[in-house]
């Protein structure tokens, strides 16, 4: 179920779609040549860098963005996409973003003098008009002779917004105002479902625990995180008690109540539609492999 895309949106600068909607890990590996940035958003999941053959690794988690330079040497992408993630990857030459910034490059460090030739590293929030362009690049739906114009247009507009760091969501001149304030209150939502996974908010409390309407919050949900509120809860459910599994530390029983399942049969049910397998067998595979 995991897949990556390539667009070539211009020489020296490229976009990559990543998409993992399958259950086990999705390994990527690609050289990237010397000279290229690297920014790479996480819209939803989580994802992870491994760098020098496995003896270092970085994180790229849900609504964090990475930004990676080394003008000394080559930094191939070695990636495990975890289950549920979709991310998205701009490669652009240090040449082309000099252009794109040639009279304000003081403002940036890594394209300051003193810097032109010292690594980077960089890790930042995303914020929300950056959430709408990066749901927009999964949910288009155009004529394919016009996908790499669309592409194009919405690679520049992420990279404009992310050195846009005076960004206000409550600025009036904001022509992104509306839909800003919505991405805020929906990923509210989400952080209120998380909460009280084992008692859940009924979707209409909850839009009005957020402030917006239940046809806003459903729609705007499925476009963010891919998949309606209970859907994407019920994902984390089962995530979250496969680790409580994992730790050794609890029972089926036990971990079925912590993530909101009265009765073992129904816990039992849900893992095994999410894993194709039992608690119990999967805690016993366990064993044999500890």
């Amino acid at each position: 179920m995991g897949s990556f895309e390539e667009i070539k949106i211009e020489e020296d600068f490229l976009l990559i779609r990543f998409q993992n909607d399958g259950t086990e890990n999705f390994p990527v590996k690609r050289a990237v040549p010397q000279g290229l940035i690297q920014f790479h958003f996480g819209l939803k999941g989580k994802a992870k860098f491994v760098f020098n053959d496995g003896n270092y690794a970085l994180e790229l988690k849900e609504e964090k963005s990475l930004l990676f330079y080394n003008p000394q040497k080559e930094l191939p992408i070695q990636l495990e996409v975890a289950p549920n993630t979709w991310l998205i990857s701009i490669l652009i030459s240090i040449k082309k973003l000099h252009k794109l910034f040639s009279s304000d490059t003081e403002n940036i460090p890594f394209l300051s003098e003193e810097n032109i030739d010292k690594k980077y590293y960089k890790e930042n929030n995303i914020s929300p008009s950056m959430a709408i362009v990066l749901s927009q690049l999964f949910h288009y739906n155009l004529n394919p002779s016009i996908k790499n114009l669309y592409y194009k247009g919405k690679g520049y507009e992420l990279l404009s917004l992310y050195f846009n760091r005076s960004e206000d969501p409550n600025a009036e001149q904001c022509p992104f105002l509306i839909d800003e304030e919505n991405v805020l209150k929906i990923r509210k939502a989400k952080e209120i479902v998380i909460a009280n996974m084992a008692e859940p908010p009924g979707l209409q409390e909850l839009a009005d625990q957020v402030g917006l309407n239940l046809k806003k919050l459903k729609m705007g949900f499925k476009q963010i995180y891919g998949d309606t509120v209970y859907g994407f809860l019920f994902d984390y459910k089962m995530d979250y008690a496969r680790k409580l599994l994992d730790s050794g530390s609890y029972n089926v029983n036990e971990v079925g109540l912590k993530v909101g399942y009265s009765t073992g049969s129904h816990f039992i049910a849900a893992f095994k539609k999410k894993f194709g397998t039992t608690p119990k067998k999967y805690l016993m595979n366990l064993q044999v492999n500890t």
